[in-house]
């Protein structure tokens, strides 16, 4: 086997650092540093106007796609939403969620509903303000789904692209789960947990709990037992006989 010289060695050895140099600048420039990344801000989804739904006039307070078109969005960002009970927040990264105003069924971890949006007519009473962390890069949804999702279909939804920037920080690396602000429907009357009915828990029953008076089973009189006993020996002689 040839043996290279050490002239060429050397060679080759400085061709390929000022290759590997060369190819520095353009690999920077597609991938800065996250100290080059913008600081964390915060963002009032609306500005000023808010994010409130009049139903005497069906209409938001503001155009919020017009809004977010002109905001630039990073991880660890937070969109504050000054509101009231009226509406609710839903952020998600489902399209179907989004497309249908919907999220009573879906269940996916991304996606999280803030706020009453008990309805009634929007205005500037129960104020009310929202903070919702950005944790999730890319295309992010939200909108309103009260009055049944109405809201949302008359413009109380935006979209956004959250890009990289710094990063997550670590307070927000391993946040507790966001809420999900769905009410179960109460348990059916005369069922053990509803607290209503004939039918009562007994021991064991959950936080109901108390001792058991539900009729299941209950100890027959001493009367009726002397009986039973008499009837068992009168039996038991006949079959001897």
């Amino acid at each position: 086997m040839a043996r290279l010289l050490p002239s060429v060695v050397a060679s080759v050895a400085i061709t390929a650092a000022a290759v590997l140099v060369a190819g520095l600048p353009a690999a920077l420039a597609a991938s800065p540093a996250a100290d080059d990344a913008p600081p964390y801000r915060n963002h009032t989804v609306g500005g000023t106007d808010g994010w409130f739904f009049n139903v005497k006039t069906n209409a938001t307070s503001g155009n919020y796609s017009d809004w977010a078109a002109g905001e630039t969005f990073y991880l660890g960002d937070y969109l504050i939403f000054k509101t009231n009970d009226n509406s609710s927040v839903v952020q998600t990264t489902n399209a179907t969620t989004y497309d249908l105003c919907d999220a009573s069924e879906d269940l996916e971890q991304t996606t999280s509903i803030y706020g009453g949006g008990g309805g009634g007519g929007g205005g500037l009473e129960q104020n009310n303000t929202i903070a919702v962390a950005l944790t999730f890069e890319g295309t992010n949804y939200f909108f309103s789904e009260a009055d049944g999702g109405a809201q949302c279909q008359q413009g109380m939804r935006f979209e956004i692209k959250v890009e990289h920037g710094q990063g997550l920080p670590p307070s927000l690396e391993h946040p507790p789960p966001a809420p999900k602000g769905r009410v179960l429907a109460p348990p059916p009357a005369g069922t053990a947990f509803s607290g209503t009915g004939g039918v009562e828990p007994g021991d064991g029953a959950g936080d109901n709990g108390g001792a058991g008076r539900n009729g299941a089973f209950r100890a027959a009189p001493a009367s009726l037992q002397f009986l039973g006993s008499a009837l068992v020996v009168s039996l038991a002689v006949l079959t001897a006989a």
